[in-house]
């Protein structure tokens, strides 16, 4: 029987889907800082409140979702859904076009 993950070395994806409150200023600059500190991670925006990193295998994955653990702000929704490389290749677009940092891989690993 075949290992679903193999020595870590899988492609997987992190999605976070989040909402949050942004009444107040203090609400604007919690919202802002999580985006910032999203997109610095290695995080990009598919669509609002949707933002998708690639890792490469399980290691990975717990580092960055420990990262996110520690950046949420105080008040709202934030959600992840770790996917494989192959399961986000199936997704399909129902309405909309393909972003350039779907097309070409959408960041670069270096390892």
């Amino acid at each position: 029987m075949k290992k679903f993950y193999t020595d870590g070395a899988r492609y997987m994806r992190i999605m976070v889907f989040f909402d949050l409150p942004v009444r107040t200023k203090k609400e604007r600059f919690f919202a802002a800082r999580f985006r910032r500190d999203l997109v610095n991670d290695g995080f990009t925006m598919l669509q609002y409140s949707v933002y998708c990193r690639i890792c490469k295998g399980l290691d990975s994955v717990k580092l960055h979702l420990l990262f996110l653990s520690k950046i949420v702000p105080p008040k709202g929704s934030v959600r992840a859904l770790t996917i494989t490389d192959t399961q986000y290749a199936r997704m399909q677009i129902l309405v909309g076009k393909q972003k350039l940092q779907e097309k070409t891989g959408e960041q670069l690993l270096l390892f």
